[in-house]
């Protein structure tokens, strides 16, 4: 019997490299999708300036008035910015979630109810899944917040308020792949979430409730939260004798001298530089007030870390004592703050 092997592929003799002219080509087309997509946000702007103002105002009246959620629909591409969208109301002190325009003729209908508030997306307002969802808030008088482009379209003309975006001109070539449209409709949400952060007087504090985890939650934590306190704080009288000094800059190990007065108020701070421009035969015989530079930079202990890195690196210092009445109650290291991925 003859064996007949099966045909191999050819070898890979080289990869395709990007010539000069295409790479030029390519940077002129995503420079044309940016201008495109920065002018639809420039009609979007204009038109708050004028029109859309005033539904805009009463949706955002609306939904603080609300004892229930808000509930963000849609499909395609205009699902994935209401699921964005939703997740940033959520995280901004206004209760929210997405359900899928799909999924709500499929039993998800019983995940709104009459304390709610619907904010629907569609460009076209003509996106046939909306239409049990639109009759269920007819029905049970939900409120409901139309974003779309046509006002006069099935969902503009069932919606109590209308958020009629200007039409623009999408970046897609073909004027077919959702682009600007999905930027207009991101932006108008987070326009909405911000208006609503500011309606209820929602704080950095508050922020730090939502958001603990990764870098941001990191930032919203105070300095009284990471200092280092009682014993490793790097403290002495004005009359230390410098000799003793660079022993208690050695051990503490932040690199500074914190000095008090006789009241426990920080006076002053000893630092690598203070040492360097003081050396001299008679040094070490020196008092730490001789040597200390007066009137140090600190920090309160409810500073923000965000901010006190801010501080750090704006003051151009590598540590900074936290004080409370004048009083040294901890101190903070650069390192401190790049141990909690704060940069």
């Amino acid at each position: 019997m003859t064996v007949t092997a099966a045909p191999q592929p050819a070898p890979v003799t080289g990869t395709k490299t990007a010539s000069e002219a295409d790479l030029r080509s390519a940077g002129r087309s995503a420079v044309r999708t940016i201008v495109t997509e920065v002018a639809g946000l420039e009609a979007l702007r204009e038109a708050l300036e004028n029109g859309l103002s005033a539904p805009f105002a009463r949706a955002v009246e609306t939904i603080v008035a609300a004892r229930g959620r808000v509930i963000v629909t849609g499909v395609g591409k205009s699902g994935h910015v209401g699921a964005k969208i939703a997740a940033t109301f959520a995280s901004t002190g206004t209760p929210a979630s997405f359900v899928h325009a799909t999924e709500a003729s499929h039993g998800d209908l019983g995940m709104i109810t009459d304390n709610d508030v619907v904010l629907a997306l569609s460009w076209s307002g003509e996106t046939q899944e909306l239409g049990p969802t639109i009759a269920y808030t007819r029905r049970f008088k939900v409120p409901l917040v139309a974003v779309t482009s046509r006002a006069e379209s099935a969902l503009g003309t069932a919606a109590d308020i209308v958020l009629a975006l200007p039409k623009v001109e999408e970046a897609c070539p073909h004027g077919l792949a959702p682009t600007t449209s999905t930027i207009l409709q991101m932006a108008t949400g987070d326009a909405l979430a911000i208006a609503l952060l500011e309606a209820r007087g929602f704080t950095a504090l508050d922020f730090k409730t939502y958001h603990p985890g990764g870098r941001l939650g990191s930032s919203l934590l105070h300095a009284r939260d990471i200092m280092h306190s009682g014993d490793k704080l790097p403290l002495a009288g004005a009359a230390t004798a410098m000799r003793d000094a660079i022993v208690l800059i050695t051990q503490k190990g932040f690199g500074v001298l914190g000095i008090v007065d006789e009241a426990g108020a920080l006076a002053g701070i000893i630092t690598d530089g203070d040492l360097r421009r003081h050396l001299s035969h008679d040094f070490l015989d020196k008092t730490a007030q001789q040597v200390m530079t007066h009137a140090p930079k600190t920090i309160p202990g409810d500073m923000l870390v965000a901010s006190a890195m801010e501080f750090i690196n704006r003051s151009s210092i590598t540590a900074v004592f936290v004080v409370d009445d004048g009083r040294p109650v901890g101190i903070i290291h650069l390192h401190d703050l790049l141990r909690h991925g704060v940069a």
